[in-house]
């Protein structure tokens, strides 16, 4: 099989860029630019309109799903997860194809854009350093019964073969925690493995119902701690997680004892808690959303609880004093100023969309908590005042904001990640320079690009 940077492997592709480009290739310093990955791939190439009444298919764009399909396997074949491109045709027929590698110290970003730069390995944004506040004083909910528990599941699913005591023993050995008795009450009457089964679907569904959510096996439990929900910087720098005086469920990524034994059927882990919240129970079952990088949900207080279908107290939390948000979004269709979204609890600063004069950071000097802070490109007044922010550990700018930083040698270096908000038609090559000297502040391994050269001929 070619190798990625062989011409033959590309060559399919390159006729269909460069013919479905020529005017846009043609122009002064014209490009195009895409990504292909193993799973998915974004290519600027024409695609036929489906006929009236359904809707495409594979036959639409044979041409593009093979030319693609040739790359894709040889990413599989070379153990590589994507790779990203730029095109640029210096004559007609002639193609100039860059090809890029992100590098460990780059994460992957939509499209052909560039993810965030990881600037210390190994950082992760503060929310997925929290660990849960101690809680010495929780104590099991009245309403779990290991005896009642056991009881109902035995009359629910006579023929189900429980696990054995050795098996829990490995179970916790491999978790390094002991598990909850309700919980080694339910793996005693079945151990939920798959040929125990029959592998009859049908009986799984009687099972998920009996129990209350698809059980897992004890060598599939997990621990849900911060590690266990990884998330990217951009989208991570911008949570905050809290935890309410008078919340059940700790405002947390993970814990070292959030117990996953299951899950909804629609992604959300369901967990048992033995980190509460001041007003949970130690035991009480959780569910996190797979569509949340934090937080959980209370579900039950009680493993008893869910299995008998009987629903928390939804009253607690109610009445509390609202509190300025921890993460804020200035923008021209949320707050209208940063002055506004200024507080010694802020975290996060959000700086969108923006069609008046560009704002001054002045307000956001000596805040305690700030550690982020994202700008659309033309929206600050002085890029230089992010230097005078103690305590930021991720920002993205654009191109710009970042250039004047740079040179004025002002990048904070407290920083554990940065990003680069390119919007528009902007040249990835370009990005890719200002990436790469970001990267050289903190010593970190560069972007790599191979240019392969091609001459085509005539493309029809």
């Amino acid at each position: 099989m070619p190798s990625l940077h062989d011409v033959a492997t590309w060559e399919p592709l390159l006729r269909l860029l460069l013919q479905d480009n020529a005017e846009r290739l043609a122009a002064p310093d014209g490009y195009v630019a895409g990504r292909i990955g193993r799973g998915s791939w974004s290519v600027p190439v024409a695609r036929p309109a489906p006929r009236p009444g359904r809707a495409s298919l594979v036959s639409d764009m044979q041409s593009e799903w093979d030319a693609v399909g040739r790359v894709r396997d040889v990413l599989k074949e070379s153990d590589v997860d994507d790779v990203s491109f730029v095109l640029k045709a210096p004559a007609p027929g002639k193609a100039q194809l860059h090809l890029f590698d992100r590098g460990p110290a780059v994460e992957s970003g939509v499209g052909t854009h560039v993810g965030a730069l990881a600037l210390v390995e190994g950082a992760v944004p503060e929310p997925w350093r929290r660990l849960p506040d101690p809680s010495p004083d929780a104590v099991p909910a009245p309403t779990a019964d290991t005896a009642l528990l056991e009881r109902t599941l035995r009359e629910r699913l006579p023929r189900a073969i429980g696990a054995t005591e050795e098996e829990l023993a490995a179970a916790e050995t491999r978790l390094g925690v002991t598990l909850p008795e309700e919980l080694r009450a339910l793996y005693r009457v079945t151990r939920a493995r798959w040929e125990d089964l029959g592998e009859d679907y049908s009986a799984a569904t009687r099972m998920a119902e009996a129990v209350g959510c698809e059980l897992f096996a004890p060598d599939e439990v997990y621990v849900a701690d911060a590690a266990s929900r990884p998330a990217p910087w951009e989208h991570a720098a911008m949570d905050a997680v809290e935890t309410r005086p008078d919340a059940a469920v700790q405002g947390l990524v993970g814990s070292p004892g959030w117990i996953v034994f299951g899950d909804t059927g629609g992604g959300d882990r369901i967990a048992v808690d033995l980190t509460p919240g001041p007003r949970g129970h130690l035991g009480q079952i959780i569910v996190m959303s797979h569509e949340e990088n934090c937080g959980a949900g209370l579900v039950a207080d009680s493993l008893t609880d869910m299995v008998l279908d009987r629903r928390p107290d939804e009253g607690r939390g109610a009445g509390r004093e609202e509190q300025p948000p921890a993460v804020a979004w200035v923008n021209r269709r949320s707050i209208r100023s940063v002055a506004a979204a200024a507080h010694p609890g802020l975290e996060a600063l959000s700086i969108g969309a923006w069609e008046e004069e560009p704002l001054s950071l002045e307000p956001l000097v000596g805040l305690p908590r700030l550690r982020s802070l994202t700008a659309y490109p033309g929206t600050l007044a002085d890029p230089l005042e992010i230097a005078r922010l103690d305590g930021l550990e991720f920002l993205e700018l654009g191109p710009e904001e970042w250039r004047v930083l740079l040179d004025a040698g002002a990048v904070p270096r407290g920083l554990s990640a940065a990003a680069i908000e390119a919007q528009g038609r902007r040249n990835p090559l370009q990005v890719i320079e200002l990436a790469n000297e970001i990267l050289t502040l903190w010593g970190r391994p560069p972007i790599t690009r191979t240019v392969i050269e091609a001459d085509l001929g005539p493309v029809a």
